[in-house]
């Protein structure tokens, strides 16, 4: 009988074994084979969350099976206690170690609500967005000029989020005084911006920041960046360019951001600049002008008066020979190519011609042309 007994116990427990074998097999292919989800959501986890909230959460949006399995999964993983705080766009099919994946490894979240500072030559705006997950794409929520404008409640109440992203975008053109005065009207930066950094050696682009940084690491960051830049175009050089140090470069490409604003024209902006320094003629530039007036303090909001045209200063190319003496502005990349890498041309003119871009002449004949041509829409512009 005890025989008997036995090898029923034994049968018992093989099944059992086989069956908890099974078990286990399914719930890993449950963990590691695609998800349920059919839209992308955005998954917020927030600060002080625990595996368990997270997985119930994850059930009731339809992106995981089960919310036991996925914690199992995740405790097998020794994943539980590296929970990283933040919104995670999960894509549709994404499985639970997928998920388990994303929501443990950390970084900056990839949806949610984002404030973009745009730091422009007339003004800084302030957005705050927030990204749709069904279609992938920025919904904005507010907009307003910081220190200018009242401070919307979209902004107020997502500041208070611990997983709101900020950014800060750098136009180019812009001067260093115009980008420490936008910094320190930025509330979610702390600290003194330091002293003013040298014209032209901040670059423009996006920087990620977070509530608290100091402004100086900021400014640090920026001019990290334009150093690395200008070393990069420097290496590009044209054998025949007219610049023949990264200063000079800096100078003449901070003179091309400022006389145009489309990209398809840098080169061509950059071979009337070229031609005209190859011949010695003086360069005759509106921007450097308005840059000895103000000195990047601010827009001059005006036209220029002839008796500045006049006046001798150390940016005024109507006047003095060659480039002035440092750069007007802090150009972007795109700019610094062009100075080094012109195109070739004959072209020593260039005007407006209405439509955002310029025309360029060879001779002072066509120039005359064509400043005609755009005296006569600005007349028809005044009055319509």
């Amino acid at each position: 009988m005890w025989r008997s007994l036995a090898s029923n116990m034994l049968t018992v427990l093989a099944v059992a074994l086989f069956l908890l074998g099974g078990v286990i097999l399914w719930g890993q292919s449950q963990y590691t084979s695609d998800g349920p989800l059919e839209a992308a959501i955005c998954l917020r986890v927030e600060r002080g969350s625990n595996i368990t909230r997270v997985s119930e959460k994850l059930e009731e949006e339809g992106a995981v099976s089960s919310a036991p399995i996925f914690r199992i999964g995740a405790k097998y993983a020794d994943k539980t206690s590296q929970l990283k705080a933040g919104s995670y766009l999960v894509q549709p099919g994404t499985s639970m170690e997928g998920i388990t994946d994303q929501i443990t490894r950390g970084g900056a979240s990839t949806c949610g609500t984002e404030v973009v500072y745009r730091v422009g030559v007339t003004r800084v705006l302030a957005e705050v967005r927030e990204l749709d997950p069904a279609t992938n794409r920025f919904v904005e929520r507010a907009e307003f000029q910081p220190g200018v404008d009242e401070t919307p409640v979209d902004y107020t109440r997502v500041r208070g989020e611990g997983d709101t992203r900020y950014r800060i975008a750098l136009a180019e053109g812009v001067t260093s005084w115009q980008v420490v005065e936008a910094l320190n009207a930025l509330d979610v930066l702390d600290g003194a911006a330091g002293d003013l950094p040298a014209e032209g050696t901040l670059a423009p682009d996006s920087y990620e920041v977070r509530p608290g940084t100091p402004r100086a690491e900021v400014l640090a960051d920026m001019v990290t960046r334009q150093q690395e830049r200008v070393a990069a175009a420097w290496a590009t050089r044209a054998p025949d360019a007219a610049v023949t140090t990264p200063e000079e470069m800096l100078i003449l490409a901070s003179i091309i951001e400022k006389e145009t604003g489309v990209a398809s024209e840098r080169r061509q902006v950059a071979s009337v600049f070229t031609n005209r320094l190859n011949r010695g003629m003086r360069l005759q530039t509106d921007p450097t002008v308005i840059y000895g007036v103000t000195e990047g303090k601010g827009v001059l909001g005006r036209g220029l008066r002839q008796s500045e045209l006049r006046r001798a200063t150390p940016w005024n190319t109507y006047v003095i020979e060659g480039l002035p003496p440092t750069p007007i502005a802090n150009p972007g990349l795109a700019s610094l190519e062009a100075a080094v890498n012109p195109d070739t041309t004959d072209f020593i003119f260039f005007v407006a011609d209405g439509t955002g871009g310029h025309a360029f002449a060879e001779t002072l004949a066509e120039h005359n042309a064509n400043v005609a041509k755009w005296r006569e829409i600005e007349a028809q512009r005044q009055n319509n």
